[in-house]
């Protein structure tokens, strides 16, 4: 059989298990009230999502620096076992706290999957390719944000909710197939020793935190002993970490690479735009739904202009690194992504589908390229065997901005909510209110069957205090938005050399 053909054959495997992966988060979210209804639990669903995400964020630049001391292709074959293994356990699940359980065994192989196969696919494309193909998997990334919430609503609403799960099994072993069997690894490896106490006070570390953003101002209060606990545990095994870093012969995350001025400016970069991004992606269906009065459409289609926008920039941006340099096409898109931020600023009550339309093009627009040309960007000064750690750093820390993003940033929101609404419904204001109405929860305000038994002027009351507090929210989201746009500002002027990866592509191979 053909190389060419076998390349082929691999990149379908990678796209497979990374339109799985991403896929994944979003999938489940939408699936969660018909799992609470059949297994209960709604005090503790919080940690079905905790779980996933605290063991995924450990585990990438754990398996990112393994794969260059050991191979790409083990630990791509872990992952998608150790996916499979829990995606089929989380269907057999018959309590919200195994089905935690097990979501943290598929968070482990997400955290080998998502970093090592786009590694994969620098080391397997040969350069003149790459710039498409990183289009091609930023496009992807892209796309599972409308397609998971679409395949989660209707596996709920005319299958089992359980198959959100089980649908993994068939695409993780295609993509299996296709990566174990045609994926002939040529880079050689040398066995290092493995940095243990850098790995165990990174874990320690991001449990620590992931779980103080997640459970804070839900099941504890911010100032509770428990949160404060988590916050102190993370602060001192973060600096037990960047110690042991210094010491380390081989670092899990290698400090020295930071100095590269090209790859620090991408993985801010990354960690603030995807801050920004994550705040219009979460509130702009709650403004739709709540504000405007919009259907209950599935979040996947209220996003898809957004969307669509992120396909038409994460697919452009690749294919012009070997034109432009780096910095010029961030500098131009994150332009766009702080204009459509800043316009979401200006919505009202009163504004049209077809302005909001407009804005989440523009942030689609703004944020595509940060998907296919960071990745670019942030291996260009690295040599070839540190590409699984410079790749998974720069995933984690996105997903670190993400979720310190919308932890901040949904304080903001529920706080400015809380007060406008108190101060509306003071004294006899909240007569005909339904009981238990929590105006901390957003989501509460949305249901259909709730809002139909609030009076209409009350209702525009709510809508009223929604629109305020989320105007207020996509005015703090500018903050990292506009940070990303100066640390593009200050990346050095490279551009992807289709001679010099060529010579390193031969080198490798």
């Amino acid at each position: 059989m053909k190389v060419k053909n076998q390349t082929g054959f691999v990149l379908a495997g990678l796209l497979l298990a990374i339109l799985m992966a991403s896929m994944d988060n979003t999938i489940v979210a939408t699936a969660m009230g018909s799992i609470i209804a059949d297994l209960g639990g709604l005090d503790k669903f919080v940690w079905v999502t905790s779980a996933y995400m605290v063991a995924e964020m450990a585990g990438m630049p754990i398996f990112g620096k393994l794969s260059d001391m050991y191979g790409r292709k083990r630990f791509f074959i872990f992952g998608i076992l150790v996916f499979m293994l829990g995606s089929a356990l989380c269907g057999t699940a018959s309590s919200i706290v195994q089905l935690s359980l097990y979501r943290a065994i598929q968070g482990i192989g997400g955290g080998a999957l998502v970093p090592i196969t786009f590694t994969i696919m620098f080391d397997t494309v040969k350069p003149e390719n790459r710039g498409k193909l990183m289009g091609l998997f930023g496009a992807v990334f892209g796309m599972s944000s409308i397609f998971g919430p679409l395949l989660g609503a209707y596996m709920t609403d005319y299958i089992k909710w359980e198959w959100i799960f089980f649908i993994n099994l068939p695409l993780g072993l295609l993509a299996f197939g296709l990566v174990a069997f045609f994926y002939k690894e040529s880079l050689q490896h040398a066995k290092q020793r493995i940095d243990w106490t850098g790995a165990l006070t990174l874990v320690g570390a991001i449990v620590c935190l992931m779980f103080a953003l997640e459970l804070g101002g839900k099941q504890f209060a911010w100032h509770s002993a428990q949160i404060l606990g988590l916050f102190t545990g993370f602060a001192v095994l973060t600096g037990c970490f960047l110690y042991a870093e210094t010491k380390a012969e081989e670092p899990i995350i290698s400090f020295k690479m930071f100095k590269d001025r090209l790859y620090s400016a991408s993985n801010a970069i990354a960690m603030l735009s995807g801050a920004a991004f994550i705040t219009a992606s979460v509130y702009i269906p709650i403004f739709i739904q709540g504000v405007l009065g919009g259907s209950a459409t599935n979040s996947g289609l209220v996003l898809l202009p957004m969307m669509l926008g992120t396909v038409v920039t994460a697919t452009a941006g690749g294919m012009l690194t070997s034109k432009f340099s780096y910095r010029a096409i961030l500098i131009s898109t994150l332009l766009l992504l702080v204009a459509g931020i800043a316009l979401l600023t200006t919505l009202t009550p009163q504004s049209s589908r077809l302005v909001i339309t407009i804005y989440m093009i523009l942030i689609g627009l703004g944020i595509g390229a940060s998907f296919s040309v960071l990745s670019n960007a942030a291996i260009h000064s690295v040599a070839v065997s540190q590409r699984g750690a410079a790749n998974s750093t720069l995933n984690f820390l996105r997903s670190l901005g993400m979720t310190i993003g919308i932890t901040i940033f949904g304080i903001i929101q529920s706080h400015s909510l809380t007060r406008h609404l108190s101060d509306a419904f003071s004294g006899n204001g909240s007569a005909g209110l339904p009981q238990g109405l929590d105006f901390k929860d957003p989501h509460a305000l949305l249901d259909p069957a709730t809002r139909s038994n609030i009076p209409e002027k009350i209702l525009g009351q709510i809508s009223e205090g929604l629109s305020s507090s989320i105007v207020l929210t996509f005015a703090w989201g500018i903050i990292p938005a506009v940070l990303a746009l100066a640390a593009a500002f200050a990346m050095s002027k490279e551009r992807f050399v289709l001679e010099a990866e060529t010579e390193k592509f031969a080198a490798s191979h």
